[in-house]
């Protein structure tokens, strides 16, 4: 018997028995519900491994203390669970949808993502959200019934966070969301927001670690400004990283507590008594007061200029595009280069779609390369032109 936990969860949340099912139909799990089942798939492919060598801002030969994919995907999860579970959610949806939510992400990060796409915008582009979506309907090859992960509706909808109007008409009911201009589940919402505030405050820290932004320059932004300040009130003498710490650590707290009370509130005004009710509610139920939005809104703006574009990223996402690039190129022109079975389906695809569809398997091999792999290929490409 599936383990039921429908008494557990508020009625606006997402019940693991009332799931809209999977694209292949399967046997209920026995001691799991639905949604654990689709988690403990995710942790267990190829996909989410392979985010342990992709790029969150500084590639692997940086450092091993900064974040990776894997890491960050890590961190989601678990600022997610922790909300999910005072407002009675879903907690093995969120987790789910949180550790799968950057699958389709590729190495070196946005500039990766953006010089895939860049390269696929006669075919296509790439969208690294639908990549998430095309990794476990499709890419990933564990069982003998079908392909991908067979994950249900709520997770894959969950993944889908963004999608362009001419993707979603393609994608059947987990794409119709977007063209009917309806919300996901609180759950999928919940996790959005987690990104940002992991995003935030793990490159706080990771920064700071690097050096290229100073403790001074941070105290222009009144969110570390504030708990920095109240570190070192109580900790005069407190060493640096140590005052990092506290206060990254006060930052997420004083975030999450604004979420979960602004997010109560909402919910109580909203008064959903179902899911559908969330999904028409007309706006996102789950989110910052107006105060937090713009201290964190704050946060961003300054670890874009001072972060993201600090010279140094930039050589490196520089470098990671022409990487990105020049693989593309020579996949493109040659499929031979790719791995066997890649081949064989670059020639299938294009067989069938034209040159879209042998570009399509040539992005489905880059996209789920690892950093380090990718390095490794572009100079082997290399060296077989020279």
């Amino acid at each position: 018997m599936a383990v039921n936990i429908k008494n557990e969860l508020a009625v606006y949340a997402v019940h693991p028995d009332e799931t809209r099912g999977r694209r292949f139909s399967e046997p209920s799990p026995t001691y799991r519900n639905e949604h654990d089942r689709d988690r403990d798939r995710i942790i267990h492919s190829t996909a989410f491994r392979r985010l342990m060598y992709k790029t969150q801002v500084f590639v692997y030969d940086e450092g091993d203390l900064y974040r990776t994919r894997l890491t960050h995907s890590l961190e989601v999860a678990q600022i997610a669970r922790s909300v999910a579970r005072v407002l009675k959610l879903n907690e093995p949806l969120t987790e789910a949808v949180a550790l799968a939510h950057d699958l389709g992400h590729t190495p070196f990060g946005h500039a990766g993502q953006d010089a895939l796409n860049a390269v696929m915008a006669p075919y296509g582009g790439f969208e690294h959200n639908l990549q998430s979506l095309r990794v476990v309907d499709l890419l990933e090859e564990r069982y003998a019934e079908f392909p991908g992960l067979n994950l249900t509706f709520e997770t894959r909808e969950g993944i889908l966070k963004h999608c362009s109007l001419k993707n979603a008409r393609d994608l059947g009911e987990v794409g119709q969301r977007f063209l009917d201009r309806t919300h996901p589940s609180l759950e999928a919402q919940l996790v959005d927001v987690a990104d940002a505030i992991a995003y935030n405050n793990h490159d706080v820290d990771d920064g700071l670690r690097s050096g290229l932004i100073s403790v001074e320059q941070l105290q222009q932004t009144s969110l570390f400004r504030e708990h920095s300040q109240t570190v070192l009130k109580a900790y005069p003498d407190i060493g640096l990283r140590k005052l990092i710490h506290e206060t990254v650590r006060r930052m997420m707290n004083a975030i999450i507590t604004d979420l979960i009370a602004e997010s109560q509130k909402r919910l109580k005004d909203a008064a959903p008594g179902s899911v559908d009710d969330v999904r028409k509610a007309g706006k996102v139920v789950i989110g910052f007061s107006a105060g937090m939005a713009e201290r964190s809104g704050e946060l961003h703006r300054f670890l874009r200029k001072q972060l993201y574009e600090h010279p140094h990223v930039l050589e490196m996402t520089g470098n990671a595009a022409e990487m990105v690039t020049s693989l593309f190129e020579a996949y493109f022109a040659d499929v031979t280069r790719l791995p066997p079975e890649f081949a064989v389906r670059a020639k299938e695809e294009e067989d069938e779609k034209g040159t879209s569809g042998r570009a399509r398997i040539v992005a489905d091999y880059i996209a789920g390369m690892t950093d380090r792999f990718a390095t490794r290929e572009f100079k082997k490409s290399g060296e077989q032109e020279m």
